[in-house]
């Protein structure tokens, strides 16, 4: 039976399935949603790792209470922690009041940690005190404050690899992982490919009134032959494009506007621009700047096309010694 996916914090937004490694994935999902245990999804950006994530809470016996989500890699480090844990009046400058924290809030609800990769390391620690004792304590509190949260964490980078090169804490590590649960890339779900595009084109249309529209066998041809590098986002902003600019009731091949940075990659630059006996940091720094220069200096699009959060280009960019002043802007 083919399963929905619905992310509330976008109206109107499902993703289904027809692929099978996805739906084992969705049952062991509801197999362990009524239960406490601490879920891991891992991923690719782009592949629905928060869907699942709401879908799991859905299921539990916390659907009623409000889904809590954070993205670390979207918050300033040095902002992370009052956000996470809250803050007392006069913690620092310019807390004139208390301030619950995201784990407060989420009590008896369920939190969703997105990219916890992205946590510092002094944060990590803190994070092991709340899921053994169950409690926080906030910046310039004097008690700790019980809370029950059911965690679900989310990475698009190997977590054991980080583990090994001393960027992630094995303690909180091995936490997080109870239930270890990874989405697989579209690439590998072409029965997805088809099924999705559909299902775009319907919510596409409705959201932005159009008239009902239909793939062309050409444009399902061209959609299947794309690795989608983007994953599922991808697939969905590309249909949204085509629907907006298709004058048809059919949207044909010409009005699939799949980006050409795949092309770029393996463009006939590649033998020129990579070496035998080049280092991986060497061409990872080249890739990441050809990239760049593709997107016009568009970090968030770049990130995205990396399958990197936009801080792990920040921090990328600052090893290069990569500066605004050189022209990489600041969106994202």
């Amino acid at each position: 039976m083919e399963k929905v996916l619905r992310e509330e914090s976008r109206s109107g937004r499902e993703l289904k399935t027809a692929d099978p490694s996805m739906k084992r994935i969705l049952r062991l999902a509801e197999n362990v949603a009524a239960s406490r245990a601490t879920i891991l999804i891992c991923g690719e950006s782009g592949t629905g790792k928060e869907v699942l994530a709401r879908y799991i809470h859905a299921k539990s016996p916390r659907a009623s209470r409000r889904f809590v989500a954070v993205n670390c890699a979207a918050i300033p480090s040095e902002l992370l922690e009052s956000e996470l844990f809250g803050y007392e009046r006069g913690a620092f400058t310019g807390a004139t009041h208390a301030k619950p924290g995201k784990f407060e809030l989420a009590s008896e609800s369920t939190f969703l940690l997105d990219e916890i990769s992205e946590m510092p390391l002094l944060l990590q620690a803190k994070m092991l005190r709340v899921i053994q004792e169950g409690e926080v304590e906030r910046l310039g509190g004097k008690e700790p404050i019980k809370v029950n949260v059911r965690l679900i964490a989310t990475s698009n980078r190997d977590l054991e690899q980080m583990v090994r090169a001393g960027s992630f804490r094995e303690d909180l590590y091995y936490r997080l992982n109870v239930i270890p649960l990874r989405m697989p890339a579209l690439r590998v779900r072409p029965a997805d490919v088809e099924l999705l595009a559909r299902f775009f084109v319907d919510v596409s249309a409705h959201l932005n009134g159009k008239a009902p529209k239909s793939l062309s066998t050409a444009a399902l041809d061209k959609l299947q032959s794309w690795r989608w590098p983007g994953n599922v986002r991808e697939l969905e902003n590309v249909i949204e494009r085509a629907v907006l600019i298709s004058a048809g009731q059919e949207i044909g091949a010409n009005e699939i506007a799949i980006s050409d940075f795949e092309e770029l990659c393996v463009s006939s630059e590649a033998p020129q621009s990579l070496a035998p006996g080049m280092t991986i940091s060497e061409a990872e720094r080249r890739l990441i700047m050809k990239t760049l220069e593709y997107t016009e200096q568009n970090r968030t699009r770049a990130a995205q096309l990396l399958g990197i959060s936009i801080r792990t280009l920040r921090n990328k960019l600052h090893e290069y010694g990569v500066v605004r002043a050189e022209g990489v802007n600041g969106n994202g």
